[in-house]
């Protein structure tokens, strides 16, 4: 399967984006968001969270330090942020193993950090910032890619 790609040109379109990613994940789901600092990836969980009713962006923030914040009542969303981890060790005393049993979404950025941490059923979405300041947002299920070229 092809991976969707998606090019915005502002931070409001970057949130409509999320938006709409956020009106077609279902609960259990996993999405890692992958990119460079400043590419993106809190923008969109802003949208994706809005996306899946569980909060307002403007309520939706870096979880860089806290590691893991939650949206909904109930939960519907986590978000996590693994970038100041250094080893796959600290993100898995996080209990990330527990929050992807749970009937919610859950976002990881800089989960590239630790792929031996994540199940195969998983949407990575990687965000790029262009030379022109637009972002280019590339959605793909790994695990659909695999099943193609079995």
């Amino acid at each position: 399967m092809p991976a969707d790609l998606i090019r915005t040109g502002s931070e409001e379109e970057t949130v409509a984006a999320g938006v709409e990613l956020g009106r077609r994940l279902r609960p259990g789901t996993l999405v890692l968001l992958i990119g460079e600092l400043g590419a993106g990836k809190t923008t969109l969980a802003k949208g994706i969270v809005k996306g899946l009713g569980a909060a307002e962006p403007e309520e939706v923030s870096s979880p860089t330090f806290t590691l893991i914040h939650e949206y909904g009542e109930p939960v519907r969303v986590y978000h996590v942020d693994l970038y100041r981890l250094e080893e796959a060790a600290e993100a898995a005393a996080l209990g990330l193993e527990e929050l992807l049993e749970r009937e919610a979404v859950v976002l990881v950025e800089w989960g590239e950090k630790f792929p031996q941490l994540w199940p195969a059923r998983r949407l990575e979405v990687r965000l790029r910032r262009l030379a022109d300041e637009t972002r280019l947002i590339e959605v793909r299920d790994p695990a659909a890619d695999a099943e193609i070229g079995d």
